[in-house]
């Protein structure tokens, strides 16, 4: 938190001096209400109830609502979080055949399908959504738009190939999320993310993974990684003769942690479609917000305003007085 006026800061000093004064106060009556009876002995006849220590709190409460109070007058400033007007998000879907291991049901693609459509309702309408699907080579299947049957439609398109180009992924989703029809050229950019779902490491392009997210770094867009599948994935495929071999597909998640802490984003994991679900549902949030500085005094005055109906409520209701 900042504040416009934090001079008007120094005037909490006069809180605890209150403070003192109160207790200095408190001490002095209660000797005087003693000392007029001729008996200390018959003081507590005379008294109906003593009340002890929740005498203090209706001043404590006053003296929070004198804190809040001057803790707004110092104009205080709040990091919030608001809706996005605008923004791009690409998906980057590995179509690689090693996401057709059934070890996420259906099968690991058919998962990140139905995840990816369910993010799509997460995100604000106003965000252009961009789709690039790859495996030996990346492609831009669907180029942002906020037309979602559009994106629909190059989710369930989707065919497993072979291999795993992930930096040239990486660079065609930057390039995309660049594209911005009728944009003013002279106006900055609106904000973008990746959003990218693989389950191991690239097996080829020219482009290395790292050196793809550095570019998002420069470039001021994070790529959020989801390491998709279990050690027990496999799959199978034929070979000349008619035999069938089964392959071990466990994920290797080392690439994309490396591109999500280079590019500044952040890296999960999803062992089951439930877990990739959740991820979801939370980039889909995190996504559709901003940080924004903003003055908060209006806050603190409420909250001040607040404080001091409660302490006269007490005090009305322990003492049948005002503090």
């Amino acid at each position: 938190m900042s504040f416009q006026a934090p001079l008007m800061l120094l005037g909490l000093v006069l809180v605890p001096l209150a403070a003192l004064g109160y207790l200095v106060l408190d001490r002095r009556r209660r000797g005087s209400q003693s000392s007029s009876f001729s008996s200390a002995a018959l003081f507590p006849n005379v008294v109906a109830r003593a009340p002890g220590r929740l005498r203090h709190l209706p001043v404590a409460v006053l003296l929070l609502a004198m804190t809040a109070v001057l803790v707004g007058v110092a104009r205080p400033h709040a990091t919030i979080s608001v809706p996005r007007e605008e923004a791009t998000v690409v998906l980057a879907l590995d179509i690689s055949r090693s996401m057709t291991a059934n070890d996420v049901e259906p099968t690991r693609l058919a998962a990140a399908q139905a995840a990816a459509r369910r993010f799509l309702e997460k995100v604000p309408d106003t965000f252009r959504v961009a789709v690039v699907a790859f495996a030996d080579r990346a492609n831009v299947v669907a180029p942002p738009t906020d037309d979602r049957s559009v994106v629909q439609q190059a989710l369930a398109q989707a065919q497993a190939g072979e291999g795993t180009a992930l930096g040239e992924a990486i660079v065609l989703s930057l390039q995309a999320a660049r594209q911005v029809p009728g944009a003013d050229k002279n106006a900055p950019p609106p904000p973008a993310s990746i959003l990218l779902i693989s389950d191991g490491a690239q097996t080829q392009g020219r482009v290395t993974p790292v050196q793809a997210a550095r570019r998002a770094k420069a470039a001021g867009i994070p790529v959020y990684t989801i390491s998709l599948g279990t050690q027990n994935g496999v799959v199978q495929r034929t070979l000349p003769g008619g035999y069938t071999e089964r392959v071990r597909v466990p994920p290797d998640p080392t690439a994309l942690r490396q591109v999500a802490s280079a590019s500044g984003g952040e890296f999960f994991t999803a062992t089951d479609d439930e877990h990739l679900q959740r991820v979801y549902d939370e980039l889909g949030s995190r996504l559709g917000k901003r940080k924004k500085d903003a003055e908060v005094t209006v806050a603190f005055a409420g909250a001040g305003l607040v404080l001091m109906l409660l302490a006269g409520s007490l005090s009305t209701a322990l003492f049948r007085r005002l503090p």
